[in-house]
């Protein structure tokens, strides 16, 4: 495909809210990328967030021509035996109590399913998120969303209650300094009682939020969480749509906080950089929700072809100890990005574990104030010499470089992600980028 250089490709599209990036993207396989022109660049977003075994993975591709061989979509009361499957290999993973699956497209669709059957079940409506959140852009679950995708467009969802962000590097109650001891927990939820009309029905969480600056909480506060919701009659929903399936070196987040949630939602790492998203409960619920008449139909609602994906992942994830690989890649990682921080002062923290992590700028390392600009312009300095970085901006708060790069990325691939990092600071800060670029 081409392009007159004098036609811009974007000017039959809506924009939605992110920047075009300036190159078509033609190729993609494993961490690499390559634009129309041939160009190769490094990607440490895994696309967006999704592709966690790597674009392209020749299993994918195996498992979509399998999967043409037989159903893509069907009517949405009939399954497939990859459907089947999938949902058995997922209770198989998961705790007993989560033993029943919703099969979907998008984690919002996953979300609002997961909201839907929580109303349901305890019969109240009022959904608990948290400052930082995002759980998708359909309506329910843009209500929860409070990182961003909130304004202009009306009233949110009834009942839409918000909790502070165990953030230790920006406490939100300007209490602590680099160790969150829970005070903001305590504090949000004497605020949510106080908002509350008597109707609190669910939670809902990133167990480590991503979009809102990969927020690690402390020892002991998912369990803690889980005890407020307890004594309120709350469910609690687990979001992770970017956390499962190895990104964190487990199988699920949650099993590294020794908590369990009521309702599981998953979504783009279960894809392989398919649209396949799921809500996960147990007999209990789903039993109660079905006699209460539960209706949450989709058009691709248990549809075969992403299923089939879906199980490939799983495949992939055992077969090459993808667990143990985002582990050691990540120490790898963390070690590199803590080197940067040393050398470059405009690097103020860096957070997370696996291969999920979080990289904050910083005009200054005292009153950590956000160096929104010159993060951009190294952000778009990175993309100049072949690497894909993602920046996210957590309101006027922070602007923080959220990496996350496939489970199969190799330690070349790394160290040469961290080389550009490294060049692409050095010469913005020293205004030495070449003036032709």
């Amino acid at each position: 495909m081409s392009l007159a250089t004098n036609e811009p490709w974007d000017q039959h599209l809506i924009r939605y809210g992110m920047p075009f990036a300036p190159h078509l993207i033609a190729k993609a396989r494993g961490a690499l990328l390559w634009d129309s022109e041939g160009r190769e660049i490094l990607d440490f977003t895994s696309g967006q967030m999704c592709s966690t075994i790597g674009h392209n993975h020749p299993r994918i591709v195996q498992a979509i021509h399998e999967a043409c061989e037989g159903a893509l979509h069907l009517f949405s009361g009939m399954l497939s035996p990859s459907v089947v499957e999938l949902s058995r290999r997922l209770a198989r993973m998961l705790p007993p109590h989560l033993s029943r699956s919703l099969f979907l497209s998008t984690g919002a669709e996953a979300n609002e399913a997961a909201i839907k059957l929580a109303k349901v079940h305890t019969g109240r409506f009022e959904i608990v998120g948290f400052t930082g959140a995002w759980h998708g852009m359909t309506s329910g679950a843009q209500s929860v969303n409070y990182v961003a995708g909130r304004k202009g467009y009306g009233p949110m969802m009834p009942g839409s209650l918000v909790l502070p962000a165990p953030n230790a590097y920006h406490c939100p109650v300007r209490h602590c300094r680099d160790t969150c001891d829970g005070t903001c927990l305590a504090v949000g939820f004497e605020m949510v009682d106080a908002q509350s009309t008597g109707s609190l029905a669910a939670l809902i969480a990133e167990p480590i939020e991503s979009s809102g600056g990969v927020i690690v909480p402390p020892d002991g506060y998912w369990r803690q969480v889980k005890e407020q919701c307890e004594n309120r009659g709350m469910l609690l929903i687990f979001d992770e749509a970017q956390t499962a399936f190895g990104r964190l070196g487990r199988d699920f987040a949650f099993q590294h906080f020794g908590v369990e949630p009521d309702i599981l939602t998953l979504s783009k790492t279960l894809g392989g950089g398919l649209p396949l998203s799921a809500a996960v409960t147990s007999d209990e619920i789903e039993a109660d929700c079905h006699a209460k008449d539960y209706v949450h139909v989709t058009s691709h609602v248990s549809d075969p072809l992403p299923a089939h994906v879906g199980l490939a992942v799983l495949d992939v994830l055992a077969e090459e100890n993808l667990n143990i690989r985002a582990l050691e890649m990540g120490e790898a990682l963390t070690a590199g990005l803590r080197w940067l921080q040393d050398r470059h002062g405009i690097i103020g923290d860096v957070r997370g574990f696996g291969l999920l992590q979080g990289v904050e700028l910083v005009k200054d390392r005292v009153t950590r104030a956000p160096d929104v600009e010159t993060s951009r312009a190294i952000t778009r300095r990175c993309m100049e010499l072949g690497l894909s970085m993602n920046i996210v901006s957590v309101g006027a708060m922070a602007a923080i470089w959220r990496i996350a790069p496939p489970l199969t990325v190799t330690r070349a691939e790394i160290d040469r992600g961290l080389e550009i990092l490294d060049q692409a600071i050095t010469e913005v800060l020293a205004g030495d980028v070449p003036a032709s670029v």
